[in-house]
């Protein structure tokens, strides 16, 4: 199916669990004076204009990342603040930025990234935004497989999934196994929705049994709006990078006191 478009959902409370993670995680990657992959198996379109047609739609990012930056969730010189800010700097105080360039503004000259998106529209926009990576208009887990283990073998894989096709929950489980059995250095990182149906609970499950010593971060939030059913947000990460674990707490407990 290929009718997810982030454009609705960009800048909501999910987007800032998800981004702060991986800001913080690729912060710390790219201390280190050696090369790095980045990968994505669902990159989207990469940039988000907040004034447009599908954000005023559905005011997502208005109790998201607006609201956010007005009540200061995350200090200054938190990683997501200071993408955030450059991006804005470069273009326009109203964009807001996708994991890709997110994860542009951490990465150097000598790392690599590939990123995948099967949607057209989505990939074609990508294109615009996302000169600084390999792009593959292909199944983003074909993408991971083929790949994988990358050069250079240190990195960092996303995994953010639209979730239209009730199957991915069963299915994801067995793909990051044979992605971690070919690339066992990778920090795995994995997005997840909370519904009220709790369907990623046999997800989660299987995961924990298969990778007992991964990171598993959720936060739960009101409804963005009337009907909306996403109700909370989670992240399971494999090698989760040193302090991501304690980070993660710390932005729990923003999300309990602030949500």
């Amino acid at each position: 199916m290929l009718s997810y478009q982030h454009a609705y959902h960009a800048g909501n409370l999910a987007d800032l669990h998800k981004h702060a993670l991986l800001a913080v995680a690729l912060d710390y990657l790219t201390r280190k004076d050696k090369p790095l992959s980045y990968l994505e198996t669902h990159a989207g379109r990469g940039l988000y204009d907040l004034t447009g047609p599908e954000a005023q739609k559905t005011q997502e990012a208005a109790q998201g990342i607006d609201r956010a930056l007005a009540q200061g969730w995350l200090p200054d010189d938190h990683p997501l603040m200071r993408a955030l800010r450059a991006i804005r700097d470069s273009r326009g105080a109203d964009a807001y930025p996708g994991s890709p360039l997110i994860a542009s503004h951490f990465l150097r000259f000598e790392d690599r990234a590939h990123l995948a998106e099967l949607h057209p529209a989505e990939f074609q926009a990508l294109r615009r935004v996302a000169g600084f990576a390999a792009l593959h208009q292909q199944d983003g887990f074909a993408m991971a497989q083929a790949i994988c283990p990358p050069d250079p073998r240190r990195g960092m894989l996303l995994i953010d999934p639209s979730y239209e096709v009730k199957t991915d929950y069963a299915a994801i489980p067995r793909q990051i196994g044979l992605i971690a059995r070919k690339w066992n250095v990778g920090v795995i990182a994995l997005w997840y929705p909370i519904l009220p149906d709790h369907r990623h609970l046999g997800m989660t499950a299987q995961l924990v049994t298969d990778f007992p010593d991964a990171m598993l971060s959720e936060v739960a939030f009101p409804p963005a709006r009337p009907g909306h059913s996403m109700t909370g947000s989670g992240m399971f990460v494999l090698n989760p990078p040193w302090g991501l674990a304690d980070h993660a707490r710390q932005l729990e407990q923003i999300f309990r006191d602030r949500a």
